[in-house]
């Protein structure tokens, strides 16, 4: 593939995509690429649509194939949330470290056995010929009750990864690319463009 639109600005999700996509897509561009890029109402009630809604509207306003992801965290103990609201669980404009305290405060008296985490991803890509196609994944995990990792954004360094004794923060982007939700769901993506070439 020539050219794809991610609907995004954040610079670290861009990183583990073109990581990902490097070989199969020649140019990757962003949402920081394009003056005047909208920013999309993410009002859906699930990710996928989250995901459709950016990636549609990303494909219109470029008319460039383009790739949206919504993703999360899904908490056990918190009934699923903060889910869709993963990006504002602290409130419209806040930053990671606030969304980490606000889950820190309301699993404040839930036990480590019963911190139960997954972190979800939907990709929704979208062609200005109409192809739309969506791909998922999925990794569990435990929520600390501190934060632990340098690496990584958002609630990575709360986020045990199963199967590793290191936080999502505490892992190398190539590991993180390769079980990661959103690296799942990347190289399902990356077969699926193989496949179209």
């Amino acid at each position: 593939m020539k050219d794809l639109v991610v609907a995004t600005r954040n610079r670290g999700k861009l990183q583990e995509i073109r990581e990902v996509l490097d070989g199969v897509v020649d140019m990757v561009y962003c949402a920081a690429d394009f003056p005047d890029f909208p920013e999309t109402i993410e009002d859906g009630l699930t990710f996928r649509d989250n995901a459709l809604k950016k990636a549609r509207e990303a494909m219109l306003f470029t008319g460039l194939p383009a790739l949206a992801d919504d993703s999360g965290l899904v908490v056990d103990a918190l009934d699923g949330r903060p889910g869709v609201y993963s990006a504002r669980f602290a409130g419209h404009g806040a930053n990671d470290g606030d969304n980490n305290r606000r889950l820190l405060e309301e699993l404040g008296n839930v036990p480590a056995t019963q911190r139960m985490a997954a972190f979800v991803c939907v990709l929704a890509f979208v062609t200005p010929d109409g192809v739309e196609q969506v791909f998922s994944g999925r990794v569990g995990g435990t929520i600390l009750k501190s934060e632990r990792g340098k690496g990584g954004f958002g609630y990575d360094p709360l986020f045990l990864v199963d199967g590793f004794d290191r936080t999502m923060a505490e892992l190398s982007l190539e590991e993180k690319n390769a079980i990661s939700h959103r690296g799942q769901a990347l190289h399902v993506f990356r077969e699926f463009i193989k496949q179209r070439q």
